[in-house]
C-alpha cells in the first residue's frame, strides 16, 4: 500500500497542517512530518480537508432495479462525492427483509471498494406495513445491521411501530421512518398550497408528515428506543423535533441537500426531475430546515440519492416516478446553502456530514476527527471552484440530477477509503 503525504491542508477548514497516510491510517498530522520511502505526496494548498463522508441514506437499487443503479456504480458516485461511507436503503426487489439480501448488498460493496456500504434492514416484512421483518436475524447477520426502515413507505400503523421500536433496543438499533401519513398522501403530487391548486396537481400537506412525526416521537418517548426522522422538510417538523430534543428524547432527523436548496415553484415547469417524496417545499420550509440544520434540531445531512432510469423520468408528471440523484452533487449544495451563507463552518459540515451520520448508524472505521491512530478516510475538497451540473457527466447509471445547469461551488479533489486513494485529481482512481 502507497503511503501518502498530503501537504497544506486546512484541517475542517481550520489550521493548515500535512496528514501523513500510511498502513491504511493516519499516522501523523502537523508539519515537517518524515515519511517513509516513496511516499506520493499530494500538494493541497487551499483545499479543506474533512473526514470521509457517511450517508445515511442512499438507494443503491440492487438487487431487482439495475437499470438505475447498481452497488457498484452507486458508490463510484459516493466516492465522487467524497463519501467513504453509504447507508443502503431496503426498497430493493427482494426487498432486503432478511439477513440473505443485507449480507448480499453488503459483499457487493466490500467487492466494488470504493465505499462502505452499509445496508439497511426493512421494518416489515415485504415493507407491506403488516409483519415485523427478521430485525434480529438481520442485526447478527455478517452486515450487522443497525438501521431499519421501510423507506418508500410509511409504518403507519402504531402497533407495529411501537413493536419495532421495543424490538431494537436488544441491540440498540434505530427506526429510520418515512414520515408520510398515507391517507392524506393519496395520489399526491408536489406541496399542497395554492401553487398546487393553480397546477391542478394533487396536494401533498405538510400535516402529513408532521403527524407522523408527533406520533413517533410520542412513541418513543413511551418505549425508550432509538428513532430517526428520514428526509424531514416542513417548518413544522422542525418545530416537532426541536420541542423534541428540548425534553431529552432520544430522536435525530436528517435533512436532504435538495430540500435545503430548492422549492415547490420548480414544479410550474411540470418537469418530472422535480418530483420528489417529501415534494419540494416553500420558501419558509426551506429557511427552516437550514435554521434546524444549523442550530443541530436537524442532526445530518443526507442524500436521499434516488436514481431512476431515463423512462421514468422522461414522461408526464403523474406518472413519473419519485426521487432525485445526489451523492454527487451533496457537499457542493451544503457549501452554497449553508457555508457560503454562514450558516455553518466547515467543522459544522465534518460533523453534520461524517461525525454525527456514522454515529446514529453505528459505523464505527467512519466518522472519525483527522488525527494520528483513525482510518484515513478522508476528503480533499476544493471550495474555491464553481462548476455547471452536466447530468452525462455523472457516474451514477442514472441522470436525473434537480441540479442540471445550476452552477454550484467547489469539487472533491480527492478521497481515500482506508488509505486507497478511490479518487485523485478530481477523477476516480479506476
Amino acid at each position: 500500500m502507497t503511503a501518502y503525504l498530503i501537504t497544506g491542508a486546512r484541517i475542517v477548514g481550520g489550521e493548515v497542517a500535512d496528514l501523513l497516510i500510511d498502513g491504511g491510517e493516519i499516522v501523523a498530522v502537523g508539519t515537517n512530518l518524515s515519511k517513509p520511502e516513496d511516499t506520493r505526496t499530494i500538494a493541497a494548498d487551499g483545499l479543506i480537508a474533512l473526514p470521509g463522508l457517511v450517508d445515511l441514506h442512499t438507494h443503491l437499487r440492487e438487487p431487482g432495479r439495475e437499470d438505475a443503479e447498481t452497488v457498484f456504480s452507486g458508490t463510484r458516485a459516493a466516492a465522487k462525492g467524497g463519501f467513504t461511507a453509504v447507508f443502503a436503503m431496503a426498497n430493493t426487489d427482494p426487498v432486503a427483509d432478511t439477513a440473505g439480501v443485507v449480507e448480499q448488498v453488503w459483499r457487493l460493496g466490500r467487492d466494488a471498494g470504493y465505499a462502505d456500504v452499509y445496508p439497511i434492514g426493512a421494518v416489515t416484512v415485504g415493507r407491506k406495513g403488516t409483519q415485523l421483518a427478521e430485525l434480529g436475524a438481520m442485526a447478527d447477520s455478517a452486515a450487522r445491521v443497525r438501521v431499519f426502515s421501510d423507506d418508500g413507505d410509511c409504518v403507519w400503523d402504531a402497533a407495529l411501530m411501537r413493536r419495532a421500536l421495543e424490538y431494537v433496543k436488544a441491540f440498540d438499533g434505530v427506526i429510520a421512518q418515512h414520515a408520510q401519513e398515507p391517507r392524506l398522501t393519496q395520489g399526491a403530487q408536489m406541496n399542497e398550497g395554492a401553487l398546487s391548486g393553480v397546477l391542478g396537481l394533487t396536494g401533498w400537506p405538510s400535516v402529513a408528515e408532521e403527524a407522523i412525526i408527533a406520533r413517533d416521537i410520542l412513541l418513543n418517548a413511551h418505549v425508550g428506543s432509538k428513532l430517526h426522522v428520514c428526509h424531514l422538510s416542513t417548518k413544522g417538523s422542525v418545530e416537532i423535533v426541536r420541542a423534541a430534543k428540548r425534553r431529552g428524547l432520544e430522536v435525530t432527523a436528517e435533512v436532504t441537500p435538495h430540500h435545503l436548496l430548492l422549492t415547490e415553484d420548480l414544479a410550474a415547469s411540470y418537469n418530472p426531475v422535480y418530483k420528489v417524496n417529501p415534494p419540494l417545499r416553500t420558501k419558509a420550509d426551506v429557511e427552516a430546515v437550514r435554521e434546524g440544520l444549523a442550530d443541530g434540531t436537524i442532526d445530518i445531512v443526507a442524500t436521499d440519492h434516488a436514481p431512476h432510469p431515463v423512462e421514468d423520468k422522461d414522461c408526464e408528471w403523474s406518472a413519473a416516478a419519485f426521487g432525485m440523484t445526489g451523492l454527487e452533487t451533496a457537499l457542493s449544495v451544503v457549501q452554497h446553502a449553508m457555508v457560503d451563507t454562514k450558516l455553518l463552518s466547515w467543522a459544522d459540515v465534518a460533523d453534520r456530514m461524517s461525525y454525527r451520520p456514522a454515529a446514529i448508524g453505528q459505523a464505527p472505521d467512519h466518522g472519525r476527527p483527522l488525527e494520528a491512530g483513525a482510518p484515513a478516510n478522508v476528503v480533499l475538497y476544493d471550495p474555491r471552484v464553481q462548476q455547471t451540473v452536466v447530468p452525462d457527466a455523472s457516474v451514477s447509471l442514472s441522470r436525473n440530477t434537480p441540479f442540471e445547469g445550476m452552477t454550484l461551488p467547489g469539487k472533491v479533489v480527492a478521497a481515500f477509503l482506508r488509505g486507497t486513494p478511490t479518487v485523485l485529481d478530481g477523477e476516480l482512481t479506476r
